[in-house]
């Protein structure tokens, strides 16, 4: 079943997709799914590897959609990107990189942000 909330996520996935695209990245992967964690997005910059999160918020009530990427959220997207790494799709020794495209406020004119390297791997 196809909930309302996954037809959004996927609509601006799309929306972030194109736009990266529009800046020269190119899409290896959509939805990378494994057991620990997703990566919405997995790019090519160049030489580099992208692993992007897409976040909506229609309200800014809790902070917004860049907000809503937790610690815990990124120790997801972390875990993803390994094991996309260790597939052997030959990433091995590639830069990567954790990108996040926001949008906030109603979904017929959302307000947009790229965030490069928005954030690091934890290395606790």
């Amino acid at each position: 079943m196809v909930t309302s909330r996954r037809l959004t996520g996927d609509h601006f996935e799309t929306l972030a997709c194109r736009m990266l695209e529009r800046h020269g990245l190119l899409c290896l992967a959509r939805n990378y799914l494994t057991r620990d964690g997703e990566v919405d997005l997995i790019m090519r910059d160049g030489r580099e590897l992208v692993f992007v999160e897409v976040r909506y918020r229609a309200s800014y009530r809790f902070g917004g959609a860049a907000a809503s990427i937790t610690p815990a959220k990124r120790q997801r997207i972390v875990r993803a990107a390994r094991h996309f790494l260790a597939t052997g799709r030959g990433f091995g020794g590639v830069a990567c990189r954790f990108d996040v495209v926001t949008y906030d406020g109603a979904a017929s004119e959302p307000t947009s942000h790229w965030l490069r390297a928005a954030f690091d791997v934890d290395q606790r």
